[in-house]
């Protein structure tokens, strides 16, 4: 159901991934981290699960029917206050 949801809100917000676009996940902490160490890892890589692979996988198929198009991305996973991703086309 959570993927359902994501999806419209893609599709509502008008949400394309181009070929050779440079998409950041921003990963929202852990509420029982305390506020210096929210500080500290704002924007700081995220090394834990979900992996690329299936975050990537789940806006490509939200966004694009078919994504074969698709050869060339690049994918980035950060700490942050709150959910966000952000797509910037590079080519």
């Amino acid at each position: 159901m959570r993927y359902r949801a994501f999806a419209d809100e893609c599709r509502l917000r008008g949400v394309d991934v181009p070929d050779g676009a440079h998409v950041t996940f921003g990963i929202p902490m852990p509420a029982s981290w305390s506020n210096k160490k929210r500080l500290k890892m704002i924007t700081a890589r995220h090394h834990k699960k979900p992996d690329v692979d299936n975050l990537l996988k789940a806006l490509l198929d939200a966004v694009h029917p078919d994504d074969s198009h698709i050869s060339d991305i690049r994918v980035t996973k950060v700490w942050a206050a709150e959910g966000w991703i952000a797509v910037e086309d590079r080519l």
